[in-house]
């Protein structure tokens, strides 16, 4: 056989191998892409499954009529929820709160309605369900945007997960608010505090909310402050052993009785009474207390120890790159020499 044969017959044996490699790997794709039998006998059994009454399936709505919702039911046959099954919020509006492919939770109350179609409650299948859901809110302090819809004795109505709620006057605000009309309508942020499904109670707190919002505005306003400055406040309350000064921002001080005047006072109410606008120090700020001082505030200041209008600005001066100092006048002020 000649040289250019040997080469020629080389090169066919070489193409006849890559085409040869070349079907098997579409074969193996092609059976990839085949179902099983079990994937069949699968999806046969899941197409034939019989709904029985009681059952809790999961639904997407593929239609909204006014009368009723129709959904998928992933098998043989849609289903149906009617107006009156969707939910239990009187305030509920076919219209504005059902949407085409929402996915809800709902129950089988007739397998078929003599039409082929499967009726069901979406409202009976969140009293089955949502008090667990519910529960697990409380237990992480789920903070919950609820709107308040309607007035009833001592508080407002409004719904979780479907489940009617109750939030007492005392838990709307950090006041307590006497014109719940007013309040009809809103939307609050609030966590649960009670879930008793025995009872069928569900109570809510927006009070718990304002509150935990407040400390941490009033932290963040107390973590600005610096110790040595000057600033003005009112007296807000008188005790035996001092006076509170707030001094702006919703911040409040104490003013200790040793720290009121140099000489020597029984009572507050010596020098100073509630109402009256005083200059402090600030002496300390620990643990979120603010310790104040007026008689450290009357001494002579330096010449580089401003006296500020409110805290406010105080806090932006210092923050604004200015470092406080102490000089040998501050470590001298209040001895006395012989």
């Amino acid at each position: 056989m000649s040289e250019e044969n040997k080469v020629t017959k080389a090169e066919d044996v070489e193409m006849t191998a890559v085409e040869t490699t070349k079907e098997e790997a579409k074969a193996d794709t092609v059976q990839e892409e085949i179902p099983s039998m079990a994937d069949f006998e699968e999806e046969i059994t899941r197409s034939f499954k019989r709904l029985k009454e009681g059952d809790i399936v999961t639904v997407t709505v593929i239609g909204v009529g006014d009368t009723e919702a129709t959904v998928d039911l992933g098998s043989y046959a849609e289903g149906i929820i009617p107006l009156e099954e969707l939910s239990n919020n009187p305030q509920f509006s076919i219209k504005a709160d059902i949407h085409v492919q929402d996915v809800m939770k709902a129950m089988v109350i007739s397998e078929d309605d003599g039409e082929g179609h499967v009726i069901l409650s979406a409202r009976r299948a969140t009293d089955v369900v949502a008090w667990d859901k519910l529960k697990e809110m409380m237990d992480e302090r789920t903070h919950l945007q609820v709107k308040l819809t309607e007035v009833v004795k001592s508080g407002m109505t409004a719904f979780v997960e479907g489940i009617r709620g109750f939030i007492p006057a005392s838990q709307l605000a950090l006041t307590y608010v006497e014109d719940l009309e007013a309040w009809r309508g809103k939307t609050v942020e609030a966590v649960i505090i009670t879930v008793d499904e025995s009872k069928k109670q569900l109570v809510l707190s927006a009070k718990e909310v304002a509150r935990e919002q407040a400390e941490a505005d009033r932290n963040s306003k107390i973590s600005k402050l610096q110790k040595g400055i000057i600033t003005k406040g009112i007296v807000e309350k008188i005790q035996p052993y001092g006076a509170f000064v707030n001094i702006g921002e919703g911040l409040t001080g104490l003013v200790h009785i040793s720290q009121i005047a140099y000489k020597h006072i029984k009572s507050p109410n010596e020098v100073i009474k509630e109402g009256q606008e005083v200059k402090v120090k600030i002496l300390d700020v620990k643990e979120g207390k603010i310790s104040l001082s007026i008689k450290a505030a009357e001494e002579r200041p330096l010449e580089n120890e401003p006296v500020y209008e409110d805290v406010e600005e105080a806090s932006e001066e210092y923050l604004s790159g200015e470092e406080a100092t102490t000089g040998l006048g501050d470590l001298l002020k209040g001895l006395k020499f012989d």
